[in-house]
C-alpha cells in the first residue's frame, strides 16, 4: 500500500506530495487544467478539485499549486488520501506514448567549488563552446534551460560552459537540501530533448568572436599578452571549479589589470586571495612587471 510523505516548498501556495518509489521514468510534466492532462488520469481527477491551480508530476513526487481560495492546512491530508487511494486501487498516474523518440540517457553530477554558494553540474556531453552567464530570469531569452531553473526560488544565478551549469544559490537553502532536486531536473531536462542554448545564440557568438578579434587586434601589446595568459593558464584552471574569467581593460599608467570574475568565481570568499596572490603574481612574473596589480570589477 502506498503511503505519501507530505511535504512544504519555499512557494507557500505548493506542496509537494512525495511517493517511496519513483513514479515517471525520467519525465516531467506540469498539467494546467484538466483539458491539458489528458495522458494523466490522477491529473484529471485532481482539477475536479475546484482550488487546483497547476499539477506537477516528476520524479517521486506529484506537487500541487493551490488557488487562495483554501488553505494547506484545511485540505491537504484529504488530497493525499485522494492520491492514495486512486493510485492503491490501481489507478493510472500517467500514460507513456510509446511512438515517443527514445532519450539519450546522460549522466549529471554535482561538484563542488571553491565558492560555497555554487555548485557546479557536470554532464556527459558537450552543452555549448561559449560561456554564458545569466543573473536574472529575464536575461535567459537564449537559454530555456537557464529559464527553468530560475523558476527554482532558491537559484540565484547560472552560468552554463563546454559540459556544465554552475549554479549559485541564495541561502534560504543548504546544498544537502537541494542537490538531488537540481540535479534530476537538468538530467530529466536535457534527456527529454530540453534546449540547453538556442541556436540564435551560437550565431551571435559566432559573430561576436570576429569582433573579439578586431577588437583584440585594436589592442596594446600589454593587453594582448595579458589576455593571451588569461585564456592559456587562467581559464582551465577557474573552469575547473565552475567559474570564468573575463579581460575587461588594462591601464598603463597605474598597472592595473581589471577583469569580469564569473560563475562560481563570482561572489566567492576567496576571489580575492585568487586575485592577489595567483593571477596577479602570475603576471608579474609572465610580464616581468612586479608592478601590476589584477582588480576584478565586479567582486
Amino acid at each position: 500500500m502506498t503511503k505519501l510523505t507530505i511535504k512544504e516548498t519555499q512557494n507557500p501556495t505548493i506542496l509537494k506530495f512525495e511517493f517511496p518509489d519513483f513514479i515517471t521514468k525520467n519525465e516531467s510534466y506540469e498539467f494546467k487544467n484538466i483539458d491539458e492532462a489528458k495522458n494523466s488520469p490522477l491529473a484529471q481527477q485532481l482539477f475536479y478539485l475546484p482550488f487546483v491551480k497547476t499539477v506537477y508530476i516528476s520524479g517521486n513526487f506529484i506537487a500541487i499549486e493551490r488557488y487562495s481560495i483554501v488553505e494547506w492546512d484545511d485540505v491537504k491530508d484529504a488530497v493525499a488520501e485522494q492520491i492514495e487511494t486512486f493510485v492503491n486501487g490501481g489507478g493510472t498516474i500517467v500514460t507513456v506514448d510509446e511512438n515517443k523518440p527514445k532519450k539519450q540517457p546522460i549522466t549529471v553530477y554535482g561538484e563542488s567549488t571553491p565558492n560555497p554558494a555554487a555548485l557546479k553540474f557536470v554532464v556527459s556531453r558537450m552543452l555549448t563552446k561559449n560561456a554564458i552567464e545569466y543573473k536574472n530570469i529575464d536575461q535567459t531569452v537564449s537559454s530555456p534551460l537557464a529559464k527553468e531553473l530560475f523558476k527554482f526560488p532558491y537559484v540565484k544565478e547560472i552560468f552554463i560552459d563546454e559540459n556544465y551549469i554552475s549554479v549559485t544559490k541564495y541561502e534560504i537553502n543548504d546544498w544537502q537540501e537541494i542537490t538531488l532536486e537540481l540535479r534530476s531536473f537538468i538530467k530529466q531536462y536535457i534527456e527529454n530533448g530540453g534546449t540547453v542554448l538556442d541556436e540564435s545564440l551560437i550565431e551571435v557568438a559566432t559573430k561576436n568572436d570576429i569582433t573579439k578579434d578586431e577588437a583584440f587586434d585594436k589592442l596594446d601589446t600589454t593587453s594582448q599578452q595579458i589576455i593571451n595568459i588569461l585564456e592559456e593558464y587562467v581559464k582551465p584552471a577557474v573552469a575547473a571549479d565552475g567559474g570564468n574569467i573575463a579581460f575587461d581593460s588594462y591601464n598603463d599608467t597605474d598597472k592595473t589589470v581589471k577583469v569580469i570574475l564569473q560563475g562560481a568565481c563570482s561572489g566567492c570568499p576567496s576571489s580575492t586571495f585568487t586575485l592577489k596572490s595567483g593571477i596577479e603574481n602570475m603576471l608579474k612574473s609572465m610580464l616581468n612587471d612586479d608592478n601590476i596589480k589584477v582588480e576584478a570589477i565586479n567582486a
